[in-house]
């Protein structure tokens, strides 16, 4: 049985949330990682960016959709989400553009339940938490080398 800390990646890169939004893009894209952990001041995990965070800067703002019912006005689209939306549109730090609190895994967590957290919830990479503690991290790319025969030599 696979389990996370068999292909978990522990030589983590790791964001704050101070840093500013272009160079943790350039991060990204010259380690070739999807995403990265944010971690605060005393190491906790705090959120996590990934590309797709930060291709939302480039969406056009959200406008509102509205319908009127009976002479009334009514909003499809919740304020909270178009404030979210807005900001991730706007981010100039981190902290901005990352998700915060993001779900997590332990070093014990099968590989089947990574795979359909993966799949259900569009997640691209998960942390990895032990008592607490960021210990790596996985991506769909871990998981991938899963299918892949075992070099013998």
């Amino acid at each position: 049985m696979t389990t996370v800390k068999d292909i978990m990646t522990s030589e983590l890169i790791t964001l704050t949330p101070e840093m500013d939004v272009v160079k943790a893009a350039r991060i990204l894209l010259d380690r070739h990682i999807n995403g990265a952990p944010v971690v605060g001041e005393n190491g906790q995990l705090v959120g996590i960016l990934c590309q797709s965070d930060l291709v939302a800067q480039q969406k056009k703002i959200p406008i509102p959709t509205l319908f009127t019912l009976l002479d009334g006005v009514f909003q499809l689209t919740s304020t909270k989400q178009i404030e979210k939306q807005l900001s991730k549109i706007a981010a100039l730090t981190v902290a901005d553009a990352m998700t915060p609190n993001p779900v997590t895994v332990a070093p014990d967590t099968r590989l089947e339940t990574v795979a359909a957290l993966m799949v259900d919830n569009n997640f691209h990479t998960l942390p990895v938490l032990e008592n607490d503690r960021l210990v790596g991290i996985i991506g769909k790319e871990d998981v991938l080398r899963t299918l892949l025969p075992k070099d013998t030599d």
